[in-house]
């Protein structure tokens, strides 16, 4: 009877969301790239500051080409060197010495990046604004707004062909961390017997003890006084202390817990994971 082993462990697949990016240490980043009217604004404004330089061009090489200083293919060749260096070899500085910002990025919290997140470069931007040269100017955007409002990260044509994107700097303000266990609570946590708390009370004091600092002394002690009378038949035993230092406890006892039942679930999860992997899937021949 031939020898059954158990097959090798199947790789482990690592899930990467559309908004994620996946750096070297196979670790997934959570990125947040800009959306498609804000990206679109920036370059109106982008567009808009060059349009301003080539009409500033244009008025003084009018008041010295009245005055006859130069031919007619001079101009040509000035207008045409102008348009070049408002087109693709300024937007080139400008994101290279900036990596990846622009007057526009700046006004809508922007920042041009590379499909791995890393900063991007002088190739780059150099194909972003040659590529830009048709899709922005010469058909004023329309290409642009049409490839990237089918695109997940809103990327236009230049995007796709230089591999960057957008990236969103300006993130909301993290909420407030919750408080930890009251100091006068630490004895007391060890023998508490704290119920599982109707699902609208729990939220309401979580919600407490995040927000209570930020609360008019005399709203505080009565919003902490009501919570506690609601509080207290879930609770035992009950400990002598303020109303707002016990539902401050409760809420920090209820979180503790409910991580730890997390954390225990997770690991349950992997055991079991791990036991049907180690099981043989073969049957030995007869």
């Amino acid at each position: 009877m031939p020898e059954v082993t158990a097959p090798a462990s199947p790789a482990r697949m690592i899930d990467v969301h559309q908004d994620e990016i996946l750096t070297g240490e196979a670790v997934a980043l959570d990125v947040q790239p800009i959306g498609f009217f804000l990206r679109a604004l920036g370059t109106f404004i982008d567009m808009l500051l060059g349009g301003l330089l080539f009409l500033l061009f244009t008025l003084v090489a009018g008041l010295m080409f009245g005055l006859d200083v130069f031919g007619d293919s001079v101009v040509r060749i000035v207008t045409v060197t102008m348009l070049v260096l408002i087109m693709v070899v300024i937007p080139t500085a400008v994101e290279t010495f900036t990596r990846g910002r622009s007057l526009g990025k700046l006004v809508v919290g922007g920042r041009i990046v590379r499909a791995d997140g890393g900063a991007a470069g002088f190739r780059q931007a150099f194909i972003r604004a040659l590529v830009g040269v048709f899709e922005l100017w010469f058909t004023f955007g329309s290409v642009a707004a049409v490839v990237g409002a089918f695109t997940p990260r809103s990327q236009r044509l230049g995007d796709l062909l230089a591999g960057t994107y957008s990236e969103r700097t300006r993130t909301p303000a993290l909420p407030p961390s919750a408080p930890g266990l009251p100091p006068a609570l630490e004895e007391w946590a060890t023998v508490a017997d704290v119920a599982r708390l109707p699902e609208r009370l729990s939220r309401r004091i979580a919600h407490f003890a995040r927000q209570a600092p930020l609360l008019e002394p005399a709203a505080r002690a009565r919003l902490a006084a009501s919570l506690a009378a609601e509080t207290a038949p879930h609770v035992s035993p009950m400990p002598t202390v303020d109303p707002e230092t016990f539902v401050c406890g409760v809420a920090a006892i209820r979180r503790e817990r409910e991580l730890r039942g997390l954390v225990l679930e997770g690991e349950r999860v992997e055991r079991l994971a791990a036991g049907v992997r180690d099981v043989p899937r073969g049957f030995p021949e007869r």
